[in-house]
Order: C-alpha cells, then sequence, then structure tokens
C-alpha cells in the first residue's frame, strides 16, 4: 500500500492544476483536502502494522538507472522512521489544508486552485522523500520540496519583495543541495549503491576519512534545507508566503527534511565523531543566535520564523550528542506546537486585516477567545514547562547533551529560556493589555470560522498531550518511541546518566523557563516596547546584520562580476567579435562587388593574374610540400 500514500497527493495535483479555471472552490477544496486525508488514511494503516511487528519492506516500483552493474530501483521503504514522518507529515499537513480552505478563500477560483495545487505537490515530493528506499529518490523528493517552496513563497508573485524571497530561498537551497549530491557521488563511487539497506551493511568497506567526508557533505545538505548556520537566512523571509505555507514548511515538512536525512544516515554518523561534533556545535550555536534575533523582532510571524530556525538548531544537538530517538520525537512534538503557533498566528492577522506587526496589536484575548488559549497553549508548549509536549522531547535532548559534554547543556539551557522569554513576550504583546490597532480594525475584530478554529484546537490537543507518546523512565514511562525505533535508530552511542542527575537538570531547565515565561509576562503585558529600539537591541531587530553582511561580501561581488561578464566580456568582447565578423563580411562584400563591373577588360587582367598565381603554385608545389614537411 506504500504507492498510494503519495499518489493522492499526486493525483490531488494534477486535478486542481489541470481544471483549475473550472473547478469551484468547494470542489478544489474537497480534493486537496481528501487527497491528504486519504494518504493519512493509509499511513496510519502502515504504521499499525509496522508497530505489531512488520519487518521492513522495501517496495521496488519500477527500474529508475540500470547501467551495467549499477542499478539504482525507484522503490518505497517503509519501516519505523518513514512510518512515523509518514503520520506527522499527512495528519499535520491535513489540518493546514483544511485551515487554508478558510484563510485563501478570498482567492479568485483559480489561484485558488494553484494554492491547493501547489499544497498538494509539496506534501507528494515530502512523502517520497520520506519514503524513498535510496538517497536517489530522496534526493528528488527534496528537490520537489525546494521548487514548491519556491511557488509557494512566491505565490502573490506580483509584489516582486515576495519574488525575491522566493529565489532567496531556492538559491540558497540549492548550495546546500550541492553539498547532498557530492556526498551521493561519494558513496556511488565508493559502494556502488545508494539504497539504505545495502550501504548501512557495507559500512566496513569505506575508510574512516570517507564516513567523515560523506557525513559533512550530507550535512551541508541538511544545513541548506532546515535553515542552520550560515544558510539559514531563508527561512525566516519564507514568511512572504501565506501563512498556511508557514505552518507547512516551518512545522512538519520541508525544514525537517535535514533531520530525517541525517537521523536516517545514523549508522554513518555514529561512526565519525567529527562530523557529530560538528552538527553538535552547528546546531547549539543556530539555536543560541537565532533565539536572540527573535527577541526583539515585532513581525508575529518572523519570530516564529526565528523561534523555528532556534528549534531546527535544537534538534541538530541533539542528533550531535547521538540522541537520534530524542531529535525525532522533538520533530514531532514540534510539528505539533509550531504548526499551531503559526496557524494561530494566521487567525491574528486574519482578524485584524493583515496585520502582522505586534506593536499594533494587544488585548486580544477576549476577542478571540479560541485562538487566545490555543496559542497559549503552544507557547506553553515550546517553553518546554511540563506536562505539555515540549518539555519530554527537549529535556531528552538536554540529558543527553549533558552526558555528552557539559557546556552542551548549559548552553541549551540559555537557549531554553531565551526561547521562553521571546515567546511570552509574543504572548503578551498581542493577546493581553489594551488594543492597540485602529478603531475600525477594533469594529471588525471577531473570532475565525470553524475550519480555522477546529485545527486549532486539534493542535492544542496535540501540544498539550503529544509528550506521552514517549515518557522517560524517570516518571515511569516505558518510553515507546525508543522501542518502537530502536530497530532504525542506533542507540549505542547514546550517552545516559542517572534519574537523580537527570531530575535536577529537568529541574533547572524548567525553572529557567517558567522564570523567563514570568519575566516576560510581567515586562510586556501593561508596557509593550511600541518605539524603535536602539543599541543592542537595533541589532537585534535588523538580524546582526547578516543579511546586510551576506549582501556586501558575497551578492554584491557577484552581482559586480555578473555585471562586468555581461557589460565588458560578453557585450564588448564576445558580441564585438560575432558583430564584428559579420561588419568586415557586409563590408568586404559591398568592396569585392565594385571589381565586377562589366568592363572586359578586367576580367581579362582578372584571369592572367589567377592563371600567373596557378602557374607560379605549381612550379613550388615540390617546394612547399618539402617545407610543410619539414615542419610537420
Amino acid at each position: 500500500m506504500a504507492y498510494l500514500v503519495p499518489l493522492f497527493p499526486l493525483i490531488g495535483f494534477l486535478l486542481n492544476g489541470v481544471f483549475r479555471n473550472t473547478l469551484s472552490k468547494s470542489l478544489v477544496g474537497i480534493i486537496g483536502c481528501g487527497a491528504v486525508l486519504a494518504s493519512f488514511i493509509v499511513s496510519v494503516i502502515l504504521f499499525l502494522d509496522v508497530r505489531a511487528g512488520g519487518a521492513l519492506a522495501v517496495q521496488p516500483l519500477y527500474p529508475f538507472i540500470h547501467v551495467a552493474d549499477f542499478k539504482i530501483d525507484f522503490a518505497f521503504q517503509v519501516d519505523q522512521l518513514s512510518s512515523l514522518f509518514l503520520l506527522i507529515i499527512t495528519g499535520v499537513g491535513f489540518l493546514i489544508h483544511v485551515y487554508s480552505t478558510s484563510y485563501m478563500h478570498d482567492e479568485t477560483n483559480d489561484h485558488f486552485a494553484r494554492y491547493f495545487a501547489y499544497l498538494n505537490l509539496f506534501v507528494f515530493s515530502m512523502l517520497l522523500l520520506v519514503l524513498g528506499a535510496n538517497y536517489v529518490i530522496m534526493f528528488i523528493g527534496w528537490e520537489g520540496v525546494g521548487l514548491c517552496s519556491y511557488l509557494l513563497i512566491g505565490y502573490w508573485f506580483k509584489n516582486t519583495n515576495y519574488n525575491y524571497a522566493a529565489k532567496k530561498a531556492f538559491v540558497m537551497n540549492r548550495i546546500g543541495d550541492l553539498g547532498f549530491l557530492l556526498g551521493i557521488f561519494w558513496l556511488l563511487s565508493k559502494l556502488g549503491t545508494a539504497n539504505y539497506t545495502d550501504v548501512f551493511a557495507n559500512i566496513s568497506k569505506l575508510t574512516p576519512a570517507d564516513i567523515t567526508g560523506i557525513t559533512v557533505l550530507l550535512f551541508v545538505g541538511a544545513m541548506g534545507k532546515s535553515a542552520q548556520i550560515p544558510l539559514y537566512t531563508w527561512l525566516p523571509d519564507a514568511m512572504a508566503g501565506p501563512t498556511p505555507v508557514s505552518a507547512l514548511i516551518h512545522a512538519a515538512t520541508m525544514v525537517t527534511a535535514g533531520i530525517y536525512m541525517v537521523a536516517r544516515s545514523n549508522a554513518l554518523y555514529s561512526l565519525s565523531p567529527v562530523a557529530e561534533n560538528l552538527v553538535a556545535i552547528i546546531g547549539i550555536a543556530t539555536a543560541l543566535f537565532a533565539a536572540t534575533i527573535a527577541i526583539r523582532q515585532n513581525d508575529i510571524k518572523k519570530v516564529l520564523a526565528y523561534s523555528t530556525v532556534s528549534q531546527l538548531g535544537y534538534m541538530f544537538l541533539g542528533l550531535g550528542v547521538g540522541a537520534y530517538t530524542g531529535s525525532v520525537f522533538h520533530v514531532m512534538t514540534h510539528a505539533f506546537f509550531k504548526a499551531l503557533l503559526f496557524l494561530g498566528a494566521g487567525s491574528v492577522i486574519h482578524a485584524i486585516h493583515n496585520q502582522q506587526d505586534i506593536r499594533y496589536m494587544g488585548g486580544l484575548k477576549k476577542y478571540l477567545p479560541i485562538t487566545h488559549i490555543t496559542f497559549l497553549i503552544g507557547c506553553i508548549a515550546i517553553a518546554g514547562i511540563p506536562p505539555f509536549s515540549g518539555f519530554f522531547s527537549k529535556d531528552e535532548i538536554l540529558a543527553a547533551a549533558y552526558a555528552k559534554n557539559p557546556v552542551y547543556w548549559a548552553l541549551g539551557v540559555i537557549g531554553a529560556g531565551m526561547t521562553a522569554f521571546y515567546m511570552f513576550r509574543l504572548y503578551a504583546t498581542t493577546f493581553l493589555g489594551e488594543f492597540r490597532g485602529t478603531e475600525e480594525q477594533k469594529h471588525h475584530l471577531h473570532e475565525s470560522p470553524a475550519a480555522i478554529t477546529i485545527p486549532l484546537i486539534v493542535l492544542a490537543i496535540l501540544a498539550f498531550g503529544g509528550g506521552f507518546f514517549n515518557v522517560p523512565a524517570i516518571f515511569g514511562g516505558g518510553q515507546q518511541l525508543h522501542h518502537y525505533l530502536s530497530p532504525v535508530l542506533t542507540t549505542e552511542h547514546e550517552p545516559e546518566i542517572n534519574h537523580g542527575t537527570e531530575l535536577i537538570l529537568m529541574g533547572i531547565s524548567v525553572g529557567v523557563a517558567v522564570l523567563a515565561a514570568i519575566i516576560a509576562l510581567t515586562k510586556y503585558a501593561r508596557k509593550p516596547e511600541l518605539g524603535e529600539p536602539e543599541g543592542l537591541g537595533k541589532v537585534l531587530a535588523n538580524k546582526w546584520y547578516i543579511d546586510e553582511l551576506y549582501d556586501a561580501i558575497i551578492v554584491n561581488p557577484l552581482l559586480a562580476l555578473g555585471g562586468f561578464f555581461k557589460n565588458v566580456i560578453e557585450k564588448s568582447g564576445i558580441d564585438g567579435f560575432v558583430n564584428g565578423v559579420g561588419i568586415f563580411i557586409q563590408y568586404s562584400s559591398r568592396r569585392l562587388r565594385l571589381v565586377q563591373n562589366g568592363k572586359v577588360g578586367t576580367y581579362i587582367l582578372l584571369m592572367i593574374f589567377s592563371i600567373l598565381i596557378l602557374w607560379l603554385a605549381f612550379w613550388y608545389q615540390t617546394t612547399i610540400t618539402g617545407f610543410f614537411q619539414k615542419i610537420f
């Protein structure tokens, strides 16, 4: 049944895309949502089958690349890891599709259908990435989500800035993808296969240098797709797309692709301490750096965007310290609360007519009760406060980080405190205090329709209870997720700490998060920051000027070089040569034409000259031939 999971969204994409000018909005919504719902149902069946003890299943669909002994099949692999990701992608994806039917209802019929066609294609590509039985099929899905992100970020293509944001995401992802592609080529050159089962069974044929090189190159691809330093700046700009697109990209699909790829390759990474340390260092650096920026952002979606970058850093920290299950667990809980937060932000934006600056919000608690309580649940979950889902997954990563290197843990706790601070700053500024918008906006404030609030309620329930899927042993849990994923994710390198130490670490991290949340609520509930920031606040508000730095040292020099090639090399050089040849031919033809003047005497003179030249050539043939023979 595995092929049905991506097939349904592909059919939805084709129907809505081909017939976009004829289908009604209702029918478009039914096709788009129904396709993902059907995939979710099949995914549940596959998950239950695997959970019941089903063995790893590789399903070849057809020969893809067969050259001599080199064979790559278009095949799907259903195991514990892929079946879990299928549930996350299709489940959260379905809720986002339902939400979109209301949020995007003001679009014209053809653009509404185009939007859902893109969404379905996005889900299809992500499912292909997850289901692929080898790195080549994963790469096809990898490029597919990159293409769809370009289409969705630039969905409102008449806005030049949105087109620039889409292009930026596409180009920056291509930079990372080159590393991923080189890693695949390295694997193919050494092992002659890209199939997961064959690669992991033949790791012994790789030298330590091979393993380190391959894993570092694969991680470069993950850095681009999952927005890690230095390839992270595209993700905040991706907010140019519609809010449901932001939820889809940031929560359950595209940005988690890098996490999935490293987790899938855990057998390789666990044999390369250099690669693991690199992943951990980049991860914690990104988590802290993005958190500092989120503290002073005033765009509600930008705060959540940098929050996503920071949370992805936590996931890579977990992968780097060997807590593969903890990172996958955080992918799951993050999908719940981050989708909830983005869709909640969309509900707020919808209610106050596309206003995204939190300085002009405030007091929305009494106008948007469902949005308010669900958004608050999302804030508590991402802050890592028990018993909400984020607490269980984040503390599992922090515990493993402490066992590997206490410095990682200390930095992670600092990041957790900043996370709680900027999220409750966002919550207090948006929902508490008095409304600071216009009177017209205040007059039209109302709760969003059911198509928006129902997905919020479902996600809020998951954000609250999602952590109970993997209750740690310290609380009497059976760590079900660990046992479920153990056939796929290695645990032999995962460090362990005793329960007493773990309890103390949990207490510290939760205490820091609660204290930061209280400080933010106290500071911003009554006196939000309404003016322009100064000093360090201005630096943070301007994102440490990293975009400007990239423009100065990379973009502008490349544009200048491109201008030189265009105006000097191409126009004056290549075009000048080509045009010069044409001008020379035209000029010489005009001059030669004058020889044909109709005078017999001129023609006889030319004939004599020609005979003389031929006669000289004949008599000197031997001399000339000998001359050339000596040369050559």
